[in-house]
């Protein structure tokens, strides 16, 4: 029986819908953006302009502050209604993320097929929890705006990256549910290679370790690994090497977020006294609110680590690296993105 196949010649207001184009059984998408994602949306249609159509949004202001929003596809024609629509979230301070909400909303009212949001890192995923009357759990927030958006038939798809607090995904629920998905695949494609020399992996905390261990068991099962962690000594505490021997090794510290990154430092000492013989570090989201100079080679000579890589899940921080002739490496989750979808 002959397979059937959607009539790519079918319109909404006349135009043919990418919706019902499907490529090797792959959905297309009409992609909105945040500013913040603009050059990952391009990527993706460079990469299979069949598959994703870019519009450009006008995010501007009034004179009084207000935003002042013109999503692109709707006019002249309308390019959204009835399509799967793919956008692009960056809330890395509280002004944008209430402007794409604005946007979001308006896309849930639009008789989309489908939306999805790319949300790579997850900012209030540190803020999940209270201990004190008064406290904001601003994770919680975040994921019932989500929550509370207009229905469009199926569930609004939030897709993220190595969720800092894995119980967040169970926040949302109703019209949004949570896709959680790992940077940690665009490491194994860098460690594969012949020119690596890493041949160790180690964990800043028993947490990292349990969370992302049997990824590297299973791609480098002759691997040792090294477990890290606090012991307090006096006063102070201190990281040691709770588990594992990197003595002569060539280690990399794994973990999902990097903020001031004294605890990646601490264990990079940890290794090194040890006996490892270099010491890099990996994190999926590089947030740095307090500068990322102290890693560089260029503005440290003593740079903890002979590489850092880090996807640009983060734009607005990894935008800014320095990467030619320096200790950062930037990993463009595009590749990895458009295999989730």
């Amino acid at each position: 029986m002959q397979k059937f196949q959607p009539n790519v010649l079918n319109t909404v207001g006349g135009n043919r819908t990418l919706s019902q184009h499907y490529l090797g059984g792959e959905k297309g998408f009409q992609i909105i953006s945040c500013e913040a994602q603009e050059g990952l949306a391009k990527r993706l249609v460079t990469y299979n302009p069949q598959r994703f159509q870019y519009h450009p949004t006008k995010w501007g202001k009034f004179a009084d502050g207000t935003d002042e929003i013109e999503i692109g596809g709707f006019t002249p024609e309308n390019k959204i209604r009835g399509e799967h629509v793919l956008f692009l979230a960056s809330f890395h301070n509280n002004d944008v993320t209430l402007s794409q909400f604005h946007v979001i909303q308006t896309l849930c009212e639009s008789f989309v097929e489908t939306l999805t949001v790319v949300l790579p890192y997850y900012p209030t995923g540190t803020m999940e929890r209270v201990t004190k009357e008064g406290q904001v759990a601003t994770a919680s927030t975040l994921a019932r705006l989500f929550s509370n958006l207009p229905r469009i038939g199926k569930p609004i798809r939030v897709a993220v990256y190595d969720l800092h607090t894995l119980q967040n995904r169970f926040y949302l629920s109703g019209n949004a549910l949570a896709s959680l998905h790992s940077g940690i695949p665009l490491l194994l494609k860098e460690l594969g290679q012949a020119t690596s020399k890493i041949n160790c992996v180690a964990f800043p905390d028993e947490g990292a370790c349990k969370r992302f261990s049997y990824i590297f068991t299973e791609a480098f099962p002759d691997w040792p690994i090294v477990i890290c962690g606090k012991v307090r000594d006096g006063e102070k505490r201190i990281v040691t090497i709770q588990d594992g021997n990197p003595d002569g090794k060539h280690c990399i510290i794994v973990d999902d977020l990097v903020q001031t990154g004294g605890t990646l430092v601490e264990c990079a000492g940890a290794l090194r006294r040890a006996g490892a013989g270099s010491v890099s570090a990996f994190v999926t989201h590089a947030v740095f609110p307090k500068g990322w100079k102290k890693f560089s080679k260029v503005e440290n000579e003593s740079s903890p680590f002979e590489t850092f890589f880090v996807t640009n899940s983060n734009p607005t921080v990894t935008d800014k690296l320095p990467q030619e002739g320096d200790v950062f490496k930037v990993l463009d989750i595009m590749p990895q993105l458009v295999k989730d979808l």
